[in-house]
């Protein structure tokens, strides 16, 4: 083999490996991206943020196009009362990928929350009619609170029934439907609306204040006061056991 031959496949080779370590390199770096991201979202749901956080970010670091990530830290600024940064991360993580449903609902939901009615509507809209959503029942519920925010009622209730009709035993769309229906008077609605919810998910503050007012409405005493109890055991400090407090100093005194 004449020298050039030599030299030319000593260069393929050296290029081929070359190559094969870039390829290498960025594959490790996106298996280690996906290790930091499961990190943190664990780490986020055990409430330990600062943690969370820390991952998160070594994680966009390691894959700058790493949109779970980057959603996932948007979730995290919107739990310590960061918005800007919340939104900055859920627009940049739609920018990356403007198809991506589990971003099109939470930023959907998030724009909602804070009065930015028609844009947040639009992307949850998009997230309820994707064909490829398998978990529609999110961003439907999502979708009917926004619409009840806006005192489109009927509208609201028709996303919450969409949701569940995917899911028969989601949570907050059966406690949404538990207020929207005593608000609305029908109280064996809410009744229903709140066992069904009782069944499957732990008390909140609000739902035993519903159920309270909703046994106060159909005159079961009884029941009304094993709710009012619990309300007030087991969440003292909430904005709805304070009504109650307040209610009775006002009975207490002729008010």
């Amino acid at each position: 083999m004449s020298l050039f031959c030599r030299l030319a496949a000593v260069a393929s080779l050296l290029l081929s490996l070359q190559g094969c370590s870039l390829f290498g390199s960025r594959a490790d770096n996106v298996e280690a991206a996906d290790t930091q991201l499961q990190l943190g979202v664990r780490y986020m749901s055990m409430d330990k943020l600062a943690i969370a956080k820390e991952h998160l970010e070594r994680s966009i670091d390691l894959n700058s196009k790493n949109v779970e990530a980057y959603n996932a830290l948007a979730f995290l600024y919107e739990k310590i009362n960061e918005e800007e940064s919340a939104r900055e991360n859920y627009e940049y993580a739609l920018k990356l990928n403007a198809e991506d449903l589990s971003v099109l609902n939470n930023l959907g939901r998030f724009l909602c929350e804070r009065g930015e009615y028609e844009e947040g509507m639009a992307y949850l809209d998009k997230a309820v009619r994707s064909p490829l959503n398998n978990r529609q029942w999110l961003a439907a519920t999502n979708a009917g609170r926004c619409a009840l925010a806006q005192k489109k009622s009927m509208k609201g209730e028709a996303y919450l029934r969409q949701a569940l009709q995917r899911q028969p035993d989601y949570a907050p769309a059966l406690q949404t439907m538990q207020k929207l229906s005593y608000q609305n008077g029908d109280y064996w609605a809410a009744k229903g609306f709140y066992e069904r919810y009782s069944s499957v998910s732990r008390q909140t503050a609000e739902a035993l204040w519903y159920a309270y007012q909703t046994e106060r409405a159909l005159g079961n005493k009884e029941a009304a006061e094993r709710y009012k109890k619990q309300l007030m055991e087991s969440f003292p400090l909430a904005e709805e056991t304070k009504r109650i407090y307040s209610t009775q100093e006002k009975l207490k005194h002729g008010k």
